[in-house]
C-alpha cells in the first residue's frame, strides 16, 4: 500500500543559487510580442501579442512563454491526485474536503476491496481521516473521486501540511527533481497533492520536520532562479553531507 503518486511540474534552471528575481505580471499584460514565441500555461495569444491570464511570475523557456501563478484557489481537474479530509458520511459514500470551492464525493463503488451491504462506513473511513484520492470528474454540482488506482489510500501516520496549490510545480520540480531531492536527503516518503496538501512520513519526527521546513523554504523562495541548487545546499548543511 506504500505507493507514491508521480506529479511533474515546471522546469528548473541550472546555475548558482543566486536570488535572481523573475518579472511579475498581471492578467491582460502583454508579456511577449511576435509569432516566434509560443503561449504556454496561464497565457494566451491575441494577434501578435502573448497576454498573461494570471497574476504571477513570467517564465521563458526557449520559445515558450508562461506565467507561474503566485495566488489563487485550487480548481480540480480530472486525473489530479489530491489529499483530503473526510468531513461527512452518507449512505453510499463519503464527502471529502479537498480545499476547493467544489464539494467532493467518494462513492463506495470507488473504494478498493469489497464492502458488504449495510456495513458501517465509518469503520472504513471515519470523519477526520485523511485520504489520498484521485479526481475522476468535475461537474457543476461537485467533484467525483476514486481510490481504485495505485498510490491511493488512507493516511495512517506521519504529518500533513498545506501550501498554496500554485506552488505545487515548484515543490515537485522538473520531472520530480525537487521532491526526489527532498526524499533522498530526509529519507521521507512524500506525496504532494495537486490541491496543495502534502503528506510526509519519515523514520522519525526530525526527518519529517526537516522535509516540512524544506518545502516551506521552497514556497518562500519560489521566485528565485537556481532554486534546486539553493535547496540542495540547504539540505547538505542540515544533514551535514
Amino acid at each position: 500500500m506504500e505507493k507514491e503518486s508521480e506529479i511533474t511540474a515546471a522546469p528548473e534552471t541550472n546555475g548558482a543559487a543566486e536570488e535572481k528575481k523573475r518579472e511579475k505580471v498581471v492578467p491582460g499584460e502583454i508579456v511577449e510580442t511576435g509569432t516566434s514565441f509560443l503561449p504556454g500555461e496561464n497565457t494566451k495569444r491575441i494577434g501578435e501579442n502573448i497576454i498573461a491570464t494570471r497574476y504571477g511570475l513570467l517564465d521563458k523557456e526557449g520559445r515558450l512563454v508562461k506565467v507561474i501563478p503566485l495566488s489563487g484557489i485550487y480548481l480540480p481537474r480530472r486525473g489530479n491526485v489530491v489529499i483530503g479530509k473526510i468531513e461527512d458520511i452518507t449512505f453510499n459514500g463519503w464527502l471529502i474536503d479537498i480545499d476547493s470551492p467544489y464539494k467532493a464525493f467518494l462513492p463506495i463503488t470507488e473504494c478498493q476491496g469489497f464492502i458488504r451491504k449495510g456495513e458501517d462506513l465509518s469503520a472504513i473511513f471515519a470523519i477526520g481521516d485523511m485520504v489520498i484520492v484521485m479526481v475522476t470528474s468535475v461537474k457543476a454540482k461537485g467533484v467525483d473521486l476514486t481510490m481504485r488506482e495505485n498510490g491511493l489510500y488512507k493516511i495512517e501516520s506521519g504529518l500533513t501540511m498545506k501550501i498554496n496549490s500554485s506552488k505545487v510545480p515548484r515543490v515537485i520540480g522538473k520531472s520530480g527533481s525537487m521532491i526526489n531531492l527532498i526524499k533522498e536527503s530526509t529519507n521521507c516518503n512524500i506525496v504532494v497533492g495537486q490541491n496543495g496538501v502534502v503528506w510526509i512520513r519519515g523514520e522519525d519526527i526530525d526527518s519529517e520536520l526537516l522535509a516540512k521546513e524544506t518545502i516551506n523554504l521552497i514556497t518562500e523562495k519560489s521566485y528565485i532562479e537556481g532554486l534546486t541548487d539553493y535547496i540542495k545546499e540547504f539540505l547538505e548543511k542540515k544533514t551535514k553531507k
